[in-house]
């Protein structure tokens, strides 16, 4: 009886403890709020341009034939050189290209050439040189509609040599025809060509590549093309080929130091071809489509790398 009530009063003391606590009131407990996400910041984004490409075409007579399948090569990669610089052969292909002709102009104008056109002798006594020269300035001021180098559809330099001073003179404005014949004047094969009161002669004489003439004009990248190493198995034989193989041996040392500073350098495969050798153009220009093919993968990275902040 007595464990039944003390049971009882535990039982209800329980229920008691229960009742109170349901009649008091939850203590309202305030969490701190969680930490805003951090978020990265975004990296600004720098608008980039391509470098300025300066093409420098040099000079090696009948060997210039191969700038136009270097030209062709890079067309057909989606390069095109903002402005174009050039010596002796190189000026010819340079000017013809800078009027607004494409690889495949070029290369038909290339063949259908006819070397009379080019060729004017001169009279061994009164000349100062085998070719006067006119016949090559009427081909090419023909070939270009007359245009002055400042009308140019790309930003053009033509580089000759004066002939009292020895410095290269670079031509960027006037007629784009006598600057060509001036910079092609290869002494002892073109007579010197006289502009207002100074003779000039093959612009090779200072620069076969115009590597530095390019940059003077504003490239930040410079494609060079050498087409003036010496045949190392074709004998010079006439006059003409002795006169231009002395004119490429002369021109080595300086290509060595110029051809330095330029970001690319191509060499067509010409061994063996005479710079007198007309009959080769086709070789000399698929000799400059292997030339650039090859030398794609690295023109690409080097104007990837070069990009400037806009």
């Amino acid at each position: 009886m007595v464990l039944t009530k003390y049971l009882g009063r535990v039982v209800g003391l329980c229920a008691l403890v229960v009742l109170v606590g349901c009649s008091t009131a939850p203590t309202v407990v305030d969490l701190p709020e969680p930490p805003p996400a951090v978020t990265p910041p975004t990296p600004p984004v720098v608008l980039t341009r391509p470098p300025r490409l300066g093409l420098a075409l040099g000079g090696g007579a009948a060997r210039g034939f191969a700038h136009i399948g270097v030209i062709q090569e890079l067309e057909r990669a989606g390069i095109r050189p903002d402005l174009v610089a050039g010596t002796s052969a190189g000026s010819l292909v340079g000017t013809l290209y800078a009027s607004g002709m494409n690889g495949a102009e070029l290369e038909r104008v290339a063949l259908q050439m006819q070397e009379a056109e080019i060729t004017d002798w001169s009279l061994p006594i009164l000349g100062r040189g085998l070719l006067r020269g006119e016949a090559l300035q009427r081909y090419v001021r023909k070939a270009v509609d007359g245009k002055l180098l400042e009308n140019m559809a790309l930003p053009l330099g033509v580089l000759a040599t004066d002939l009292q001073t020895g410095r290269g003179v670079l031509f960027r404005r006037g007629d784009a025809a006598t600057a060509v014949r001036a910079s092609s004047a290869v002494p002892g094969v073109f007579s010197p060509v006289k502009i207002g009161e100074t003779e000039y002669v093959d612009g090779g004489l200072t620069a076969p590549v115009p590597v530095r003439q390019a940059r003077e004009m504003g490239a930040e990248v410079v494609l060079a093309v050498d087409v003036s190493s010496v045949p190392e198995h074709n004998p010079a034989v006439g006059n003409l080929e002795v006169v231009l193989q002395t004119f490429a041996i002369m021109g080595q040392n300086i290509n060595r130091h110029e051809l330095t500073t330029a970001d690319v350098v191509l060499r067509p495969a010409l061994n063996g071809m005479s710079g007198a050798d007309f009959s080769a153009r086709k070789r000399a220009i698929e000799a400059g489509r292997q030339a650039a093919r090859a030398a794609l993968p690295q023109i690409k990275e080097v104007l990837l790398a070069k990009r400037r902040p806009l």
